[in-house]
């Protein structure tokens, strides 16, 4: 069977559940030629009218000239949730390069004489975030192009480019596919689809690694139905084999939904193996190896430039992109891979020599882990640092200004340019907001109620009760302020 799903679709389902010194002291100034409202007075009435719980953090900065124009507990260290992408991708690409590209190869470890390999068939991940079923499957095409007909060695798997995580955030749910494992070899950010359909009083299970064109069955991951109400999911290991049971009472008649795979290098393997059978290559059991050896190469899968890479993550806030360019990123100014927290200490250390004076705390490149700190004001410092805007400005995601029944509104020349950044009880926005009078301006706009968003953790929900209306609140709050900048203010 063909299913067809883009790579762009596969990185949207990705968002699909609900996962983000001191400023100047300098005079306010309004451009109107009558001002009604002071914009501190403006700004602190918006807030106040959204009673939002917990605590809020905004500055409105001038990149001329560094002036800091509007602040409202602007010290405040909160977690900067996604908005963490926008630095990692700044990070990435003053230390990678524009050039730089993720590239996945299949290498020979013997000669390739008369169709036969003496010798062994390595697949060599390295770091590819983006890699989908479809790459291996073209990978697969090219060897079978370049004469590979039998290999009568090992098939051997190298996943050392990146240091191996069973996941992002151990705080998370287990079943989130937000949160996946991650190491050198990826495949499909590293999640399973889960499919089921009712068929009298049971139900047809799937598990495949589908993407635009293939549907591979994968035995890596397997499901039970059960009968309980809670948990929906459980999670255990079996080997190198995720078993998974769900609730049978939480399943409709028919569904499907995007599970994390805990053993990607395994996972790539399988359905790396699945294409070359059906090319007529029979490999043995993948066996993962710890140093890459010299060998040829066969066939390689280049993957995306990295602004374009950039852009999709924060478009997307696909955390996997975000863990892999940021490892990435730190791997290459130390000289070799570094654990998850060491290399976002690294990321910090950076970031507060990019801009002076600032003090971010990071745990992860993602925003997943809500250990991350950052003050709106240092954010905004962060943003007007020289050059920044201009290289982190055109990656970023548009964001429309909408009433309160999301219909876009006429903002004239007003426009926005920012990451957002979404956890149970954390909203940030950070970015450029260009003014109806075309004035360009960066901001921060960080709310969090982190006693709620314990109670919500220790409750085990993917989304507690009182996230949704507390972060559609926040959003509302965001929208307010933007456009009291935007259309009204400056």
């Amino acid at each position: 069977m063909v299913m067809r799903l883009t790579r762009r679709q596969m990185l949207a389902g990705t968002i699909a559940s609900v996962a983000t010194g001191a400023h100047a002291d300098v005079p306010l100034r309004s451009y109107r030629p009558v001002a009604r409202t002071a914009p501190r007075d403006a700004l602190e009435g918006i807030i106040a009218r959204a009673g939002l719980a917990g605590q809020i953090g905004v500055v409105l900065g001038d990149p001329a000239t560094g002036a800091v124009l509007e602040s409202y507990n602007a010290s405040a260290s909160l977690p900067p949730a996604s908005v963490t992408k926008a630095v990692t991708a700044l990070y990435a690409l003053e230390t990678l390069g524009a050039d730089h590209r993720f590239t996945t190869r299949v290498l020979a470890q013997g000669a390739l004489r008369d169709g036969i390999l003496d010798g062994n068939l390595i697949l060599a991940g390295g770091g590819d975030p983006n890699l989908v079923t479809d790459d291996l499957a073209r990978l697969v095409d090219a060897l079978h192009a370049a004469g590979l007909r039998e290999v009568t060695g090992a098939f051997l798997i190298w996943d050392g480019a990146l240091p191996h995580l069973d996941q992002i955030d151990p705080t998370q749910p287990a079943h989130v596919g937000y949160n996946p494992a991650l190491g050198g070899l990826n495949l499909n950010f590293n999640r399973v689809h889960f499919e089921w359909r009712q068929e009298g009083q049971s139900f047809i299970t799937a598990m495949d690694a589908r993407s635009e064109n293939y549907r591979p069955p994968v035995t890596i991951a397997r499901m039970q139905i059960v009968d309980r109400d809670l948990p929906i999911f459980t999670h255990a290991r079996d080997g190198d084999v995720d078993d998974w049971t769900v609730a049978r009472s939480a399943l409709n008649a028919e569904g499907s939904r995007w599970l994390p795979v805990r053993a990607p290098s395994l996972y790539a393997a399988e359905v790396f193996a699945t294409f070359a059978r059906s090319r007529g290559i029979v490999l043995g059991a993948p066996r993962v190896i710890a140093d890459l050896p010299q060998a040829a190469e066969l066939a390689r899968h280049d993957g995306q430039q990295l602004p374009e890479l950039l852009t999709d993550m924060l478009r997307y806030s696909t955390n996997i992109t975000a863990e892999a360019v940021g490892l990435t990123a730190s791997a290459a100014i130390a000289g070799q891979p570094r654990g998850l927290h060491t290399s976002a200490l690294a990321m910090s250390r950076w970031t507060a020599a990019r801009a002076p004076g600032i003090a971010p705390q990071f745990e992860d490149h993602s925003g997943l882990g809500d250990g991350s700190q950052i003050s709106a004001s240092d954010m905004v410092r962060f943003l007007q640092a020289p050059d920044v805007m201009a290289r982190l400005r055109p990656v970023m995601r548009d964001i429309r200004l909408v009433d309160t029944n999301q219909n876009p509104i006429n903002a004239g020349q007003a426009t926005v340019r920012a990451k957002t950044g979404t956890l149970n009880f954390v909203s940030a926005l950070a970015g450029y907001v260009r003014t109806a009078r075309g004035r360009d301006l960066s901001f921060a706009i960080f709310a969090a109620d982190l006693d709620a968003r314990d109670r919500g953790k220790a409750l085990g929900e993917e989304i507690p009760p009182g996230a949704r209306t507390w972060n559609t609140r926040s959003r509302r709050l965001q929208q307010d302020i933007l456009q009291q900048w935007g259309l009204r203010a400056y």
